[in-house]
């Protein structure tokens, strides 16, 4: 699948309704009980894109991103608003919010990723596109300086560092990040009259895996 290194427009994907999903497979028993299992290991993101337009501009912003993209064929980024930074929404990424990994001397390719904790529960989620220019790294809480000593790939999220982390040096970093999506659908139908009414043409949009 081909990928379009640009976002489609936060303008109109601010106000957008969407979320992760998850697959579980749920079977219940003769005694009642139920066995649960799911067969992804990750999330997948969901949203509708139609919900953010506001004008008849915006409508034709989204068709001329539609078209470019060539409906589903190629995927794009996608700013979700409620989940883009490496902390929370209000604040500003520092150099150590989350562990990307331990240094074993040899190492120098870490993978951006964010972990939700829940209680003694977690899920750690790859972060395959950030934003450029807003990582910053540090190894055994020491800020390291972009270009000199490390490098960001933001079209797959992995941190090149010049030199090996030393052994057990923890590698922490923070980050702005977009999520990979396509169109999930192949048709936009809008209406003047209808949006002048407030009604507004439904655009979904689905992670995809990279």
């Amino acid at each position: 699948m081909a990928f379009h290194e640009i976002r489609f427009p936060a303008n109109l994907s601010f106000g957008s309704v969407g979320g992760p999903e998850r697959r579980t497979e749920i079977v219940t028993l003769a005694n009642g009980f139920e066995e649960r299992n799911t067969p992804w290991a990750h999330s997948r993101r969901r949203y509708d894109a139609g919900v953010g337009l506001r004008s008849l501009n915006d409508v034709e912003t989204l068709i001329a991103f539609f078209e470019a993209r060539a409906g589903q064929l190629h995927g794009f980024r996608w700013k979700d608003w409620s989940d883009f930074k490496s902390c929370a929404p209000l604040a500003t990424p520092a150099s150590d919010d989350q562990l990307i990994g331990t240094g074993d001397g040899s190492t120098k390719v870490f993978q951006l990723q964010k972990t939700y904790l829940s209680g003694l529960q977690s899920y750690t989620r790859p972060i395959r596109k950030p934003v450029a220019g807003t990582v910053v790294v540090a190894v055994a809480d020491d800020p390291k300086a972009e270009a000199l000593e490390f490098s960001v790939n933001p079209e797959t999220g992995e941190v090149t560092f010049m030199l090996a982390p030393d052994l057990g040096t923890r590698v922490t970093a923070g980050f702005e990040f977009d999520v990979p999506v396509r169109f999930d659908t192949d048709t936009i139908q809008t209406s003047v009259a209808s949006f002048h009414a407030g009604d507004v043409p439904s655009v979904p949009v689905v992670e995809v895996r990279l």
